[in-house]
Protein backbone atom coordinates (compact mmCIF):
# COMPACT_ATOMS: atom_id res chain seq x y z
CA UNK A 1 0.00 0.00 0.00
CA UNK A 2 2.75 2.42 0.92
CA UNK A 3 4.47 1.78 -2.42
CA UNK A 4 1.17 2.25 -4.27
CA UNK A 5 0.50 5.49 -2.41
CA UNK A 6 4.00 6.68 -3.11
CA UNK A 7 3.60 5.91 -6.82
CA UNK A 8 0.20 7.59 -6.84
CA UNK A 9 1.69 10.63 -5.18
CA UNK A 10 4.50 10.76 -7.71
CA UNK A 11 2.02 10.42 -10.55
CA UNK A 12 -0.17 13.17 -9.15
CA UNK A 13 2.83 15.42 -8.76
CA UNK A 14 3.78 14.76 -12.36
CA UNK A 15 0.25 15.44 -13.54
CA UNK A 16 0.08 18.57 -11.45
CA UNK A 17 3.32 19.81 -12.94
CA UNK A 18 2.01 19.10 -16.43
CA UNK A 19 -1.28 20.80 -15.66
CA UNK A 20 0.60 23.93 -14.67
CA UNK A 21 2.37 24.10 -18.06
CA UNK A 22 1.01 26.82 -20.31
CA UNK A 23 0.21 25.90 -23.91
CA UNK A 24 0.87 28.58 -26.50
CA UNK A 25 -1.01 28.23 -29.76
CA UNK A 26 1.10 29.82 -32.48
CA UNK A 27 -0.37 30.61 -35.90
CA UNK A 28 2.22 31.00 -38.63
CA UNK A 29 2.75 30.87 -42.38
CA UNK A 30 4.08 27.84 -44.24
CA UNK A 31 7.30 29.31 -45.57
CA UNK A 32 10.79 27.96 -44.98
CA UNK A 33 11.85 30.53 -42.37
CA UNK A 34 8.82 29.83 -40.20
CA UNK A 35 9.19 26.07 -40.58
CA UNK A 36 12.79 26.50 -39.43
CA UNK A 37 11.54 28.49 -36.43
CA UNK A 38 9.18 25.65 -35.56
CA UNK A 39 12.04 23.14 -35.76
CA UNK A 40 14.45 25.23 -33.71
CA UNK A 41 11.81 26.00 -31.08
CA UNK A 42 12.86 22.75 -29.41
CA UNK A 43 15.67 24.85 -27.95
CA UNK A 44 13.11 27.23 -26.45
CA UNK A 45 11.07 24.37 -24.99
CA UNK A 46 14.14 22.87 -23.31
CA UNK A 47 14.84 26.13 -21.50
CA UNK A 48 11.14 26.74 -20.79
CA UNK A 49 9.76 23.38 -19.60
CA UNK A 50 6.65 25.11 -18.27
CA UNK A 51 5.62 26.24 -21.79
CA UNK A 52 4.25 23.89 -24.44
CA UNK A 53 4.04 25.05 -28.06
CA UNK A 54 1.11 24.15 -30.29
CA UNK A 55 1.70 25.07 -33.94
CA UNK A 56 -0.90 25.96 -36.54
CA UNK A 57 0.92 26.32 -39.89
CA UNK A 58 -1.18 27.65 -42.78
CA UNK A 59 -0.88 28.83 -46.38
CA UNK A 60 -0.53 32.61 -46.59
CA UNK A 61 -4.03 33.52 -47.78
CA UNK A 62 -5.65 31.07 -45.36
CA UNK A 63 -3.56 32.35 -42.45
CA UNK A 64 -4.61 35.94 -43.08
CA UNK A 65 -8.27 34.99 -43.32
CA UNK A 66 -8.20 32.88 -40.16
CA UNK A 67 -6.39 35.50 -38.11
CA UNK A 68 -8.57 38.36 -39.33
CA UNK A 69 -11.74 36.47 -38.49
CA UNK A 70 -10.46 35.39 -35.08
CA UNK A 71 -9.21 38.76 -33.95
CA UNK A 72 -12.18 40.73 -35.29
CA UNK A 73 -14.58 38.44 -33.41
CA UNK A 74 -12.28 38.27 -30.37
CA UNK A 75 -12.30 34.50 -30.75
CA UNK A 76 -9.11 33.97 -28.77
CA UNK A 77 -7.93 30.85 -30.61
CA UNK A 78 -4.29 31.93 -30.74
CA UNK A 79 -1.64 33.25 -28.35
CA UNK A 80 0.92 34.25 -31.00
CA UNK A 81 0.03 35.61 -34.43
CA UNK A 82 2.28 35.83 -37.49
CA UNK A 83 1.22 39.07 -39.13
CA UNK A 84 2.62 41.85 -41.30
CA UNK A 85 2.94 45.61 -41.14
CA UNK A 86 -0.59 46.03 -42.48
CA UNK A 87 -2.23 44.17 -39.60
CA UNK A 88 0.17 45.44 -36.94
CA UNK A 89 -0.69 49.09 -37.54
CA UNK A 90 -4.45 48.61 -37.97
CA UNK A 91 -4.99 46.04 -35.23
CA UNK A 92 -2.67 47.83 -32.84
CA UNK A 93 -4.64 51.02 -33.35
CA UNK A 94 -7.87 49.16 -32.53
CA UNK A 95 -6.41 47.81 -29.29
CA UNK A 96 -6.52 44.20 -30.50
CA UNK A 97 -2.80 43.57 -29.95
CA UNK A 98 -0.78 43.69 -26.74
CA UNK A 99 1.87 46.43 -26.87
CA UNK A 100 5.46 45.23 -26.92
CA UNK A 101 6.50 47.26 -23.89
CA UNK A 102 9.25 46.65 -21.33
CA UNK A 103 11.43 44.58 -23.61
CA UNK A 104 14.58 43.34 -21.85
CA UNK A 105 17.74 45.36 -22.43
CA UNK A 106 19.33 42.27 -23.99
CA UNK A 107 16.73 42.40 -26.77
CA UNK A 108 18.33 45.63 -28.03
CA UNK A 109 15.31 47.04 -29.83
CA UNK A 110 17.45 49.88 -31.20
CA UNK A 111 19.30 47.27 -33.27
CA UNK A 112 16.10 46.79 -35.31
CA UNK A 113 16.04 48.95 -38.44
CA UNK A 114 13.99 52.14 -37.82
CA UNK A 115 11.80 51.61 -40.92
CA UNK A 116 10.84 48.15 -39.67
CA UNK A 117 10.08 49.40 -36.15
CA UNK A 118 7.96 52.21 -37.55
CA UNK A 119 6.03 49.84 -39.80
CA UNK A 120 5.05 47.72 -36.81
CA UNK A 121 4.20 50.63 -34.51
CA UNK A 122 1.34 53.00 -33.78
CA UNK A 123 2.24 56.38 -32.31
CA UNK A 124 5.66 55.09 -31.31
CA UNK A 125 4.42 51.91 -29.63
CA UNK A 126 5.49 48.55 -31.07
CA UNK A 127 2.66 46.04 -31.51
CA UNK A 128 4.65 43.21 -33.13
CA UNK A 129 8.28 42.09 -33.16
CA UNK A 130 9.82 41.45 -36.58
CA UNK A 131 10.88 37.91 -37.38
CA UNK A 132 12.23 38.97 -40.75
CA UNK A 133 11.80 41.94 -43.05
CA UNK A 134 11.98 42.07 -46.80
CA UNK A 135 11.92 44.17 -49.89
CA UNK A 136 11.71 42.75 -53.41
CA UNK A 137 14.44 41.99 -55.93
CA UNK A 138 15.18 40.34 -59.26
CA UNK A 139 16.61 36.82 -59.25
CA UNK A 140 18.10 35.58 -62.50
CA UNK A 141 20.10 32.69 -63.90
CA UNK A 142 23.61 33.92 -64.62
CA UNK A 143 24.40 30.86 -66.72
CA UNK A 144 21.39 31.34 -68.99
CA UNK A 145 22.16 35.03 -69.43
CA UNK A 146 25.76 34.24 -70.34
CA UNK A 147 24.72 31.56 -72.82
CA UNK A 148 22.33 34.02 -74.50
CA UNK A 149 24.87 36.85 -74.51
CA UNK A 150 22.72 38.97 -72.19
CA UNK A 151 23.72 41.24 -69.31
CA UNK A 152 21.40 41.98 -66.41
CA UNK A 153 21.69 45.63 -65.29
CA UNK A 154 21.99 46.32 -61.58
CA UNK A 155 18.78 48.38 -61.85
CA UNK A 156 16.73 46.82 -64.69
CA UNK A 157 13.57 48.29 -66.15
CA UNK A 158 10.43 46.22 -66.64
CA UNK A 159 10.83 46.75 -70.39
CA UNK A 160 14.29 45.17 -70.23
CA UNK A 161 12.92 42.31 -68.15
CA UNK A 162 10.29 41.67 -70.83
CA UNK A 163 12.95 41.62 -73.57
CA UNK A 164 15.08 39.19 -71.56
CA UNK A 165 12.06 36.96 -70.88
CA UNK A 166 11.27 36.72 -74.59
CA UNK A 167 14.83 35.67 -75.41
CA UNK A 168 15.11 33.14 -72.58
CA UNK A 169 11.69 31.51 -72.87
CA UNK A 170 12.07 27.89 -74.00
CA UNK A 171 8.93 26.09 -72.86
CA UNK A 172 9.80 22.96 -74.83
CA UNK A 173 12.73 22.59 -72.40
CA UNK A 174 10.63 23.58 -69.37
CA UNK A 175 12.61 26.80 -69.21
CA UNK A 176 10.32 29.77 -68.73
CA UNK A 177 11.35 33.36 -69.34
CA UNK A 178 9.96 34.65 -66.07
CA UNK A 179 8.09 33.51 -62.99
CA UNK A 180 5.83 35.98 -61.19
CA UNK A 181 3.02 35.81 -58.69
CA UNK A 182 -0.37 35.03 -60.24
CA UNK A 183 -2.24 33.62 -57.24
CA UNK A 184 -5.05 35.97 -56.22
CA UNK A 185 -4.72 37.80 -52.92
CA UNK A 186 -3.96 41.27 -51.58
CA UNK A 187 -0.66 39.93 -50.25
CA UNK A 188 -0.04 37.57 -53.16
CA UNK A 189 -0.41 38.77 -56.76
CA UNK A 190 -1.40 42.31 -55.76
CA UNK A 191 1.81 42.82 -53.77
CA UNK A 192 3.79 42.38 -56.98
CA UNK A 193 1.27 44.04 -59.31
CA UNK A 194 1.08 47.14 -57.11
CA UNK A 195 4.86 47.60 -57.25
CA UNK A 196 4.71 47.25 -61.04
CA UNK A 197 1.92 49.83 -61.04
CA UNK A 198 3.94 52.22 -58.88
CA UNK A 199 6.91 51.92 -61.23
CA UNK A 200 4.69 52.73 -64.23
CA UNK A 201 3.39 55.84 -62.46
CA UNK A 202 0.02 54.39 -61.41
CA UNK A 203 -1.58 54.61 -57.98
CA UNK A 204 -4.50 52.92 -56.21
CA UNK A 205 -6.30 56.18 -55.40
CA UNK A 206 -6.07 59.84 -56.26
CA UNK A 207 -6.06 62.45 -53.52
CA UNK A 208 -9.88 62.27 -53.25
CA UNK A 209 -9.78 58.47 -52.73
CA UNK A 210 -11.04 57.76 -56.22
CA UNK A 211 -9.60 54.58 -57.81
CA UNK A 212 -7.82 54.96 -61.16
CA UNK A 213 -8.02 51.51 -62.74
CA UNK A 214 -9.47 52.79 -66.01
CA UNK A 215 -6.73 55.40 -66.41
CA UNK A 216 -3.83 55.12 -68.88
CA UNK A 217 -1.24 54.02 -66.31
CA UNK A 218 -3.21 51.07 -64.94
CA UNK A 219 -4.25 50.09 -68.48
CA UNK A 220 -0.59 49.91 -69.47
CA UNK A 221 0.30 48.01 -66.28
CA UNK A 222 -2.44 45.41 -66.69
CA UNK A 223 -1.66 44.73 -70.34
CA UNK A 224 2.05 44.52 -69.60
CA UNK A 225 1.59 42.08 -66.69
CA UNK A 226 -0.89 39.83 -68.48
CA UNK A 227 1.18 39.75 -71.68
CA UNK A 228 4.50 39.19 -69.89
CA UNK A 229 3.36 36.36 -67.65
CA UNK A 230 0.94 34.94 -70.21
CA UNK A 231 3.53 34.73 -72.98
CA UNK A 232 6.71 33.95 -71.08
CA UNK A 233 5.58 32.48 -67.76
CA UNK A 234 5.05 28.85 -66.73
CA UNK A 235 1.76 27.02 -67.29
CA UNK A 236 -0.79 27.60 -64.54
CA UNK A 237 0.81 30.87 -63.45
CA UNK A 238 -2.49 32.07 -61.96
CA UNK A 239 -2.05 29.45 -59.21
CA UNK A 240 1.48 30.44 -58.30
CA UNK A 241 2.38 32.47 -55.23
CA UNK A 242 5.70 32.86 -53.43
CA UNK A 243 6.14 29.19 -52.47
CA UNK A 244 5.16 27.82 -55.88
CA UNK A 245 7.50 30.17 -57.76
CA UNK A 246 10.31 29.44 -55.32
CA UNK A 247 9.93 25.73 -56.09
CA UNK A 248 9.95 26.44 -59.84
CA UNK A 249 13.04 28.63 -59.60
CA UNK A 250 14.91 26.17 -57.41
CA UNK A 251 14.15 23.35 -59.85
CA UNK A 252 15.77 25.35 -62.67
CA UNK A 253 12.60 26.23 -64.58
CA UNK A 254 12.68 30.05 -64.27
CA UNK A 255 15.18 32.25 -66.08
CA UNK A 256 14.07 35.18 -63.91
CA UNK A 257 11.92 35.72 -60.86
CA UNK A 258 10.92 39.00 -59.19
CA UNK A 259 9.85 38.49 -55.61
CA UNK A 260 10.74 38.89 -51.93
CA UNK A 261 14.36 39.41 -50.92
CA UNK A 262 13.89 36.78 -48.20
CA UNK A 263 14.18 34.09 -50.90
CA UNK A 264 17.88 34.86 -51.27
CA UNK A 265 18.96 32.26 -48.73
CA UNK A 266 16.67 29.63 -50.25
CA UNK A 267 17.77 29.97 -53.88
CA UNK A 268 21.44 29.81 -52.86
CA UNK A 269 21.01 26.78 -50.61
CA UNK A 270 22.37 23.75 -52.47
CA UNK A 271 20.27 21.41 -50.33
CA UNK A 272 17.07 22.78 -51.85
CA UNK A 273 18.13 24.59 -55.05
CA UNK A 274 19.49 22.90 -58.17
CA UNK A 275 20.78 26.26 -59.37
CA UNK A 276 22.29 27.50 -56.10
CA UNK A 277 25.62 28.45 -57.69
CA UNK A 278 24.06 30.03 -60.78
CA UNK A 279 21.87 32.76 -59.27
CA UNK A 280 22.40 36.46 -59.84
CA UNK A 281 20.74 39.31 -57.94
CA UNK A 282 19.55 42.72 -59.14
CA UNK A 283 17.25 45.38 -57.78
CA UNK A 284 13.51 45.15 -58.38
CA UNK A 285 12.63 46.51 -61.84
CA UNK A 286 11.51 50.10 -62.29
CA UNK A 287 10.03 51.81 -65.35
CA UNK A 288 8.86 55.42 -65.41
CA UNK A 289 9.98 55.90 -61.80
CA UNK A 290 11.84 54.01 -59.08
CA UNK A 291 9.35 55.18 -56.45
CA UNK A 292 7.46 52.23 -55.01
CA UNK A 293 9.14 49.74 -57.34
CA UNK A 294 10.32 47.57 -54.43
CA UNK A 295 8.09 46.74 -51.50
CA UNK A 296 8.63 46.85 -47.74
CA UNK A 297 7.19 44.10 -45.58
CA UNK A 298 7.84 42.19 -42.40
CA UNK A 299 6.52 38.92 -41.09
CA UNK A 300 6.28 39.63 -37.40
CA UNK A 301 5.04 37.99 -34.21
CA UNK A 302 2.25 39.61 -32.21
CA UNK A 303 0.18 38.76 -29.15
CA UNK A 304 -3.60 39.30 -29.26
CA UNK A 305 -5.18 40.91 -26.23
CA UNK A 306 -7.49 37.88 -26.00
CA UNK A 307 -4.58 35.59 -25.07
CA UNK A 308 -4.67 34.20 -21.53
CA UNK A 309 -0.96 33.44 -21.70
CA UNK A 310 0.52 36.83 -22.51
CA UNK A 311 3.63 36.50 -20.33
CA UNK A 312 4.54 33.13 -21.82
CA UNK A 313 3.77 34.46 -25.30
CA UNK A 314 6.08 37.41 -24.69
CA UNK A 315 8.82 34.99 -23.63
CA UNK A 316 8.46 33.18 -26.94
CA UNK A 317 8.21 36.13 -29.33
CA UNK A 318 11.19 37.90 -27.76
CA UNK A 319 13.23 34.68 -28.08
CA UNK A 320 12.20 34.02 -31.70
CA UNK A 321 13.05 37.56 -32.83
CA UNK A 322 16.21 37.99 -30.77
CA UNK A 323 19.92 38.04 -31.55
CA UNK A 324 20.16 34.73 -29.70
CA UNK A 325 17.79 33.14 -32.20
CA UNK A 326 19.78 34.61 -35.09
CA UNK A 327 22.94 33.11 -33.61
CA UNK A 328 21.18 29.76 -33.22
CA UNK A 329 20.23 29.76 -36.92
CA UNK A 330 23.81 30.64 -37.87
CA UNK A 331 25.14 27.76 -35.78
CA UNK A 332 22.67 25.13 -36.97
CA UNK A 333 21.83 26.16 -40.55
CA UNK A 334 24.62 28.55 -41.57
CA UNK A 335 25.01 32.31 -41.30
CA UNK A 336 23.39 32.98 -44.71
CA UNK A 337 20.09 31.59 -43.34
CA UNK A 338 19.77 34.10 -40.49
CA UNK A 339 16.35 35.83 -40.79
CA UNK A 340 17.18 38.93 -42.85
CA UNK A 341 16.16 42.54 -42.89
CA UNK A 342 15.38 43.24 -39.26
CA UNK A 343 18.60 43.91 -37.37
CA UNK A 344 21.59 46.04 -38.23
CA UNK A 345 23.82 43.56 -36.42
CA UNK A 346 22.84 40.85 -38.92
CA UNK A 347 24.77 42.63 -41.65
CA UNK A 348 28.19 41.78 -40.31
CA UNK A 349 31.23 41.19 -42.51
CA UNK A 350 30.73 37.42 -42.16
CA UNK A 351 27.07 37.64 -43.19
CA UNK A 352 27.76 39.93 -46.15
CA UNK A 353 30.43 37.51 -47.35
CA UNK A 354 28.22 34.45 -46.93
CA UNK A 355 25.07 35.98 -48.42
CA UNK A 356 25.57 37.24 -52.01
CA UNK A 357 22.07 38.76 -51.96
CA UNK A 358 22.66 40.78 -48.79
CA UNK A 359 23.79 44.06 -50.35
CA UNK A 360 20.78 44.34 -52.67
CA UNK A 361 18.47 43.44 -49.78
CA UNK A 362 20.01 46.03 -47.49
CA UNK A 363 19.95 48.85 -50.06
CA UNK A 364 16.37 48.02 -51.09
CA UNK A 365 15.17 48.12 -47.48
CA UNK A 366 16.86 51.48 -46.96
CA UNK A 367 15.28 53.02 -50.07
CA UNK A 368 11.71 51.76 -49.56
CA UNK A 369 9.46 54.56 -48.31
CA UNK A 370 5.80 53.65 -47.57
CA UNK A 371 4.99 57.34 -47.04
CA UNK A 372 6.08 58.20 -50.59
CA UNK A 373 5.20 55.19 -52.78
CA UNK A 374 4.12 56.86 -56.01
CA UNK A 375 5.24 59.42 -58.58
CA UNK A 376 1.88 61.14 -57.98
CA UNK A 377 0.66 62.27 -54.55
CA UNK A 378 -1.48 59.74 -52.69
CA UNK A 379 -3.69 59.97 -49.58
CA UNK A 380 -2.45 56.66 -48.15
CA UNK A 381 0.63 54.99 -46.67
CA UNK A 382 1.95 51.76 -48.16
CA UNK A 383 4.01 50.59 -51.12
CA UNK A 384 2.53 47.23 -52.13
CA UNK A 385 -0.63 47.80 -50.10
CA UNK A 386 -2.87 50.59 -48.86
CA UNK A 387 -2.94 50.83 -45.08
CA UNK A 388 -6.69 51.19 -44.59
CA UNK A 389 -9.02 48.54 -43.08
CA UNK A 390 -10.88 48.14 -46.37
CA UNK A 391 -7.81 47.14 -48.36
CA UNK A 392 -7.84 43.49 -47.34
CA UNK A 393 -11.21 43.02 -49.06
CA UNK A 394 -10.74 45.31 -52.05
CA UNK A 395 -7.17 44.14 -52.66
CA UNK A 396 -8.25 40.52 -52.71
CA UNK A 397 -11.16 41.25 -55.04
CA UNK A 398 -8.94 43.12 -57.49
CA UNK A 399 -6.42 40.28 -57.21
CA UNK A 400 -9.11 37.81 -58.30
CA UNK A 401 -9.91 39.99 -61.30
CA UNK A 402 -6.26 40.16 -62.36
CA UNK A 403 -6.03 36.40 -62.00
CA UNK A 404 -9.10 36.03 -64.21
CA UNK A 405 -7.51 38.26 -66.87
CA UNK A 406 -4.32 36.21 -66.67
CA UNK A 407 -6.23 32.99 -67.41
CA UNK A 408 -8.15 34.64 -70.26
CA UNK A 409 -11.51 34.51 -68.48
CA UNK A 410 -12.03 38.20 -69.23
CA UNK A 411 -10.32 40.81 -71.42
CA UNK A 412 -8.05 43.30 -69.68
CA UNK A 413 -10.32 46.26 -70.42
CA UNK A 414 -13.33 44.47 -68.96
CA UNK A 415 -11.28 43.44 -65.92
CA UNK A 416 -10.16 47.01 -65.25
CA UNK A 417 -13.72 48.33 -65.58
CA UNK A 418 -14.88 45.69 -63.12
CA UNK A 419 -12.06 46.62 -60.71
CA UNK A 420 -12.94 50.32 -60.97
CA UNK A 421 -16.62 49.72 -60.26
CA UNK A 422 -15.98 47.27 -57.44
CA UNK A 423 -13.50 49.49 -55.62
CA UNK A 424 -15.60 52.62 -56.12
CA UNK A 425 -18.62 50.86 -54.67
CA UNK A 426 -16.75 49.48 -51.66
CA UNK A 427 -15.02 52.77 -50.89
CA UNK A 428 -18.28 54.70 -51.12
CA UNK A 429 -19.94 52.17 -48.81
CA UNK A 430 -17.06 52.66 -46.35
CA UNK A 431 -17.61 56.42 -46.33
CA UNK A 432 -14.68 57.66 -48.43
CA UNK A 433 -13.57 60.37 -48.85
CA UNK A 434 -13.44 60.99 -45.13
Amino acid sequence: MKIAKALLGTTCLALACHAQAETLTIATVNNADMIRMQRLSETFEKTHPDIDLNWVVLEENVLRQRLTTDIATQGGQFDVLTIGMYEASLWGDKGWLAPMNNLPASYDVDDVFPSVREGLSVDGTLYALPFYAESSMTYYRKDLFEQAGLTMPEHPTWSQIADFAAKLHKPEQEQYGICLRGKAGWGENMALITTIANSFGARWFDEQWQPEFTGPEWTKVANFYVDLLGQYGPPGASSNGFNENLALFNSGKCAMWVDATVAGSFVTDASQSKVADKVGFAFAPHEATEKGSAWLYSWALAIPTTSNNKDAAMEFVTWATSRDYANLVAETDGVANVPPGTRQSTYSEAYMKAAPFAQVTLESLKQADPADPSAKPVPYVGIQLVTIPEFQAIGTQVGKLFSAALTGQMPVEQMLNAAQQSVQRDMKRAGYPK
